[in-house]
């Protein structure tokens, strides 16, 4: 699969499941041995079980999400992408903006992905 569809896929899927707190449609994003690691000093997940387990486990407590990608920056096989969610964490409003990198296969799944985000009080 071409790079570019597949981060476009990856980009709207993960905005779909994100804001349905769907983790079983963003699991089929990764390929069984891929490996996520979310902000530079957490230990990283590898595996698409451990995967899954920590996209739930990142919903817990939030509601009412509204979730938005930006355009795609691709380079070979590899894509950044911008996202920004305003929802409710234990019901203050919050936003979280970040950037995922995600490295895809030629069958157009994500075998690495990094995020790197912020979050702040409010709906910026």
């Amino acid at each position: 699969m071409n790079p570019r569809t597949a981060a476009q896929r990856f980009a709207d899927t993960w905005q779909h499941g994100w804001t349905h707190h769907d983790t079983a449609a963003i699991i089929t994003l990764y390929r069984d041995d891929a490996v996520h690691t979310s902000m530079p000093f957490r230990p990283p997940h590898q595996g698409k079980q451990a995967i899954a387990d920590y996209i739930q486990w990142s919903f817990t407590g939030e509601t009412n999400p509204h979730v938005t990608f930006a355009d795609l920056i691709v380079d070979g096989d590899t894509a950044a992408i911008e996202f920004r969610v305003h929802a409710h964490d234990n019901g203050r409003p919050i936003t979280l903006a970040g950037c995922v990198f995600a490295r895809f296969d030629p069958d157009g799944l994500a075998t690495e992905t990094r995020d790197y985000w912020h979050t702040t009080d409010g709906h910026q």
